[in-house]
């Protein structure tokens, strides 16, 4: 069986982990560029936690300036087989307002031009992202809420956008037209990475702001969204300790079929495959590529 090792992205606000015990940095080289930031790795009760700061201590990169692939393949490296993404977000929707943690289960993506796969020509790879959130992943977060009187909503989609621009009112005013429930800016193609890495995902959409169709609120701001961050990353803090000390010490099969991903996902012939890319392709499709 394999180990359970919990990653834990850390979203606008939240460039550290309370309660990490043990804790050693790690700089993990990637061929894929360099990872937002050091890895921070220890443990919270029996678990083995992995912190990445998604946009670097001091917040130093944009959403579109993240290695969305180098962040991925160092936490695979890692040992980490699940992976929960904290991430500040907009809201569509009155009953999810700022300061509540929805857990989505679905994502549309609206980026362009960002990488958003570890394969390519040379190892053609298709995988399911269906389901793209592990359910057994998002079931243990919400068990821990409960357990901590944390407030979340199971269930939603999170549309995700460029930026660093926040929407405009048309925008805004599409996106809740279209029935999405958050927006943000980070979580694709985070999780698409994710699911070709085997590396089982959640999000907690942690609400900062009602985006800009709401007319009973201001149009969104940083001072605003900073001010909700804040309180918002003390209650994730509190959400994941939880998680990680209720956590599993052995991996557990994901429904979604998140931890064998690649089993048939690989079209190209063993002949026909770029030795180059697979030497890249060593930590996210060593299962495959070497059994």
């Amino acid at each position: 069986m394999t180990a359970a090792v919990l990653g834990v992205m850390g979203g606008s606000g939240v460039y550290d982990l309370p309660g990490l015990e043990d804790v050693r940095e790690e700089r993990v080289a990637s061929p894929w560029g360099e990872p937002s930031d050091a890895l921070r790795i220890g443990r919270i009760g029996d678990t083995k936690v992995v912190f990445l700061a998604r946009h670097g201590r001091g917040h130093r990169l944009s959403p579109s300036g993240i290695n969305y692939r180098a962040n991925i393949d160092a936490l695979k490296r890692a040992g980490v087989t699940d992976l929960v993404a904290l991430s500040a977000c907009g809201s569509f929707r009155e009953e999810l307002p700022p300061g509540l943690f929805v857990l989505v289960d679905q994502f549309v993506d609206r980026t362009h031009g960002r990488a958003s796969s570890f394969f390519g020509d040379g190892c053609v790879a298709h995988v399911s992202l269906a389901h793209p959130v592990g359910p057994g992943l998002q079931a243990r977060i919400a068990n821990a809420a409960q357990a901590e009187g944390v407030a979340v909503h199971r269930g939603g989609t999170y549309v995700c956008m460029d930026g660093p621009q926040f929407s405009s009112l048309a925008e805004s005013r599409a996106y809740k037209a279209q029935g999405f429930d958050v927006i943000g800016m980070t979580n694709m193609p985070e999780a698409k990475l994710a699911r070709e890495a085997e590396i089982t995902y959640a999000t907690i959409a942690m609400v900062t702001d009602y985006d800009c169709w709401h007319p009973g609120h201001d149009a969104v701001d940083v001072a605003a969204v900073i001010a909700v961050a804040r309180t918002n990353a003390d209650t994730a803090a509190r959400l994941v300790a939880r998680l990680a000390r209720d956590f599993p010490a052995e991996r557990e099969p994901c429904p979604a079929g998140s931890h064998r991903a690649l089993d048939g996902a690989i079209m190209t012939a063993p002949t026909a495959r770029d030795p180059a890319l697979l030497a890249k392709l060593d930590a996210v499709a060593g299962r495959v590529l070497n059994g």
